[in-house]
């Protein structure tokens, strides 16, 4: 895992940690046995895909441009048409600017926390943090609703890591981790779900039957340890998981169609979202992908764009380009994708950074932390595309009327999933709490 630092002097790894527990100490047979069932009715989206933009996305110059503000403002980019009726994106985004009917721009999105880590456990949970309690990501939420008994893969798979912590739901609820992106064409491997270095199913299952042995002698001094309940099942269902043409083709995007795994590009970042839509068309509940970079202090324009002010390339994550062009290639593919599979209408999706930049360009060519306005793009699950819901104002201060609150994106996100929001799930000492105190439910997402 990168132990890349922010602007603030924080490690990604730092809040990274509770989040990453299943992919840094807890086994695949651990992950499994620890898993319980649980059903959701009514759900209107069956699945969702969380798309992490880390450091903190611009708004300014993506999906809220300021083309009449003052030039120290509104940047060096342009606004294009979309195929959408005066919604309008930046230049840089053509290929997002031509699926606009698919997903939502919500603008003067606001909060106070313009903090990396703060800002992003806000935005990955929809509840303000609070030091008293570790409130859980979405996607412990929705693996508590929706896991199942019989599944074959996880509930919630993170590509490759995620800042989304099971919080005081417990371990059980954390995800699967990848700890690497896919490269196009290459089959990928995860560990504990890939076979490597000879080993054999054979070899799985024998290894399995040693730690099952081990555990049932330590079982016999720890008799009450629910860690322990039913551990011959669980470790068949690791061994099924390990066995089962269905997890391995899931996570394998070499076995894509050249024609459909192009369009999502030939970088990191787009065969995340290639592998975000096999695993959900193969079962998984929730998936984060997580693209870093978007802090942008300074060189902001190159860094987004992928060319500096002489021409040449400037390229920002695994085999990639520019930010901007990363990120129209796999959205783009993402949306066309789950479509293309009959899935979007089931699949939910929510792409966000922790909060936006500062409207004014500062003297280094960048954009600082802002967390007045920013955007958030929702699309599928039942949500209206082609639309804006809410306004920033004319230079991208702060909301042009009523501020759309991170509670509200996340009590519209649950909605989508026939997740009643003001649900109480306890805590370990018995204490209810919301899955969100505060948020409302935006209505024009669905209208």
């Amino acid at each position: 895992m990168s132990s890349h630092k922010y602007c603030d002097g924080i490690q990604r790894r730092d809040f990274l940690k509770a989040g990453a527990l299943s992919g840094m100490g807890l086994s695949l047979g651990n992950y499994l046995r620890l898993a319980k069932a649980g059903d959701i009715s009514d759900a209107k989206a069956k699945s969702a895909i969380f798309v992490n933009l880390r450091g903190g996305p611009s708004h300014m110059d993506t999906f809220d441009l300021k083309p009449e503000s003052p030039e120290e403002y509104r940047g060096e980019f342009s606004p294009i048409d979309t195929n959408v009726a005066g919604m309008r994106i930046c230049e840089h985004l053509p290929k997002l600017a031509q699926c606009a009917d698919k997903y939502a721009i919500l603008r003067g999105v606001s909060h106070s926390l313009a903090a990396h880590q703060l800002g992003t456990i806000y935005l990955n949970t929809g509840n303000r943090p609070n030091p008293a309690l570790e409130y859980p990501g979405y996607g412990a939420v929705v693996s508590k609703k929706f896991e199942r008994h019989d599944a074959i893969l996880p509930p919630f798979v993170a590509i490759p890591n995620t800042a989304q912590a099971p919080g005081y739901l417990g371990v059980r609820y954390a995800p699967l981790q990848t700890r690497s992106v896919p490269a196009a064409g290459q089959p990928f491997s995860v560990r504990g779900i890939t076979l490597g270095d000879g080993i054999t199913l054979t070899d799985v299952e024998r290894r399995g039957q040693l730690l099952n042995d081990v555990n049932r002698a330590f079982a016999s001094a720890e008799t009450n340890s629910e860690l322990l309940d039913g551990l011959d099942q669980f470790r068949r269902q690791a061994f099924q998981m390990v066995s089962s043409p269905t997890a391995r083709e899931a996570f394998d995007v070499s076995r894509e169609p050249q024609e459909s795994a192009e369009r999502f590009g030939n970088h990191g970042f787009g065969q995340s979202c290639l592998l975000a839509c096999r695993l959900v068309e193969a079962g998984v509940k929730f998936v984060t992908v997580s693209m870093g970079g978007w802090d942008t202090h300074q060189g902001n324009f190159p860094r987004l764009q992928g060319r500096d002010s002489s021409g040449k390339a400037v390229k920002v994550g695994k085999g990639g380009g520019g930010l901007l062009p990363q990120l129209d290639d796999g959205l783009s593919a993402l949306f066309a994708s789950l479509e293309d599979r009959g899935l979007l209408e089931s699949t939910t999706v929510f792409i966000t950074g922790e909060f936006g930049r500062t409207p004014k360009i500062n003297d280094r060519a960048g954009r600082d932390h802002w967390s007045r306005a920013m955007f958030v793009l929702m699309g599928g699950g039942g949500i209206r595309g082609g639309q804006v819901v809410g306004a920033s104002d004319d230079k991208g201060q702060g909301p042009a009327g009523d501020a759309i609150a991170p509670d509200d994106v996340a009590a519209s996100f649950f909605h989508s999933l026939g997740i009643d929001h003001t649900h109480e799930f306890h805590t370990t000492t018995g204490r209810p709490v919301m899955i969100v105190r505060e948020g409302k439910i935006i209505d024009r997402l669905f209208g």
